[in-house]
C-alpha cells in the first residue's frame, strides 16, 4: 500500500490552487481524514484497512504532499477553507470530520466557521491552543531544519516517535514527503500554529464529537485534554492509554474500531465523486 499511495492521489482546483485528495468508495456518510502538520495524506493509509467498507475522503493539506501551497497564509482558517470548500466540490451530506493533532484543530476551526458542514467530528491528539515555548524540542528542531532536508535527519526520531511498532516502510515515506516541504514553510505554519486559539470556536461547535487522545503523549497532555473536554462538555471522551501523539498509527484497529462504533454507516454507498 505504501508504494501505490501517491499514485491514487486525484487534484482539483480550490481557491486558485491545485488540491490533491485520495477517494475510497463506501458506505455513508463519509469520513474526511485531516492529517497533521507536515503529514500528508498518507498518515491515514495504515487507517484505511481497519475502515473498509467506509467512504474516505483524504486530503492532502495546502502546501503538504501533492497540493500546491499557493500565495495565502497558512494557518488552520485559511486550511478550514480549502477543507470546506473541497467538501462542498465533492458535494459530500454531513460527512464526520476526523482530524489529527493539527488536523483536529482544522476540524473544529471549519465546523466554527461552517456550522451546517459536517455531521460530526473525531479529535485525535487534538488541543484548542498548543503553546508550544521557544525552548520546546519540536520548535527548537524546526528551526534547525536546512533545505534540502534529509528524511534521514535525525529530528524524525523525535518527529515520528510513537510507542508501539509501526511499519518502517510508513515511517520512511513519511519523512521523505515531509522532507520535501520547504524548511521556510515548516517555519511559517509552525508559528500560525502556535498562535491559535480554539477555545472559542470550539464552543460554538454543536456537532457530535469523539475525543481520542494518547495516554503517553508528550505533545499535548493532560491539560489540552481537560480544555478540550470543557468546550465540548457533551463529546464522548476516549484514552488511548498506550498511545503516544499518533494513536492511528500506534493502534489503528483501535481508533477505526472507535470511530465506527460511534459513528456507524447508515446509508447505502455513493458513486465516487468525479475531479
Amino acid at each position: 500500500m505504501q508504494d501505490g499511495w501517491a499514485g491514487r492521489k486525484r487534484s482539483v482546483a480550490i481557491g486558485g490552487t491545485a488540491m490533491a485528495y485520495i477517494e475510497i468508495g463506501g458506505a455513508e456518510p463519509p469520513l474526511v481524514l485531516i492529517h497533521g502538520f507536515t503529514d500528508t495524506s498518507r498518515s491515514f493509509s495504515l487507517l484505511v484497512p481497519y475502515l473498509e467498507g467506509r467512504r474516505l475522503i483524504i486530503p492532502d493539506l495546502r502546501g503538504h504532499g501533492a497540493s500546491q501551497a499557493g500565495t495565502s497564509r497558512l494557518g488552520p482558517a485559511d486550511f478550514a477553507d480549502d477543507l470546506a470548500a473541497l467538501i462542498a466540490r465533492l458535494q459530500l451530506v454531513q460527512p464526520v470530520l476526523v482530524g489529527h493533532s493539527l488536523g483536529s484543530m482544522i476540524a473544529i476551526k471549519t465546523v466554527s466557521r461552517h456550522p451546517a458542514l459536517a455531521g460530526g467530528l473525531v479529535l485525535l491528539a487534538g488541543t484548542l491552543q498548543p503553546e508550544i515555548p521557544d525552548a520546546h524540542p519540536m520548535v527548537v528542531g524546526v528551526q534547525s531544519l536546512r533545505d534540502p532536508i534529509s528524511p534521514t535527519d535525525p529530528f524524525y526520531a523525535y518527529w515520528h516517535a510513537c510507542e508501539a511498532d509501526v511499519p518502517r516502510d510508513f515511517l520512511a515515506m513519511a519523512a521523505a514527503e515531509a522532507s520535501t516541504m520547504p524548511a521556510p514553510r515548516w517555519r511559517v505554519i509552525l508559528e500560525q500554529v502556535r498562535r491559535t486559539d480554539l477555545t472559542a470556536a470550539a464552543r460554538s461547535v454543536k456537532v457530535d464529537t469523539l475525543i481520542v487522545n494518547g495516554g503517553r503523549d508528550p505533545l499535548f497532555d493532560s491539560m489540552h485534554r481537560k480544555r478540550l473536554v470543557e468546550a465540548f462538555p457533551t463529546a464522548a471522551v476516549v484514552e488511548a492509554a498506550d498511545c503516544g501523539h499518533n494513536p492511528h498509527w500506534e493502534d489503528p484497529a483501535l481508533i477505526a474500531q472507535l470511530i465506527s462504533a460511534h459513528f456507524p454507516a447508515h446509508r447505502e454507498p455513493r458513486r465516487m465523486s468525479q475531479p
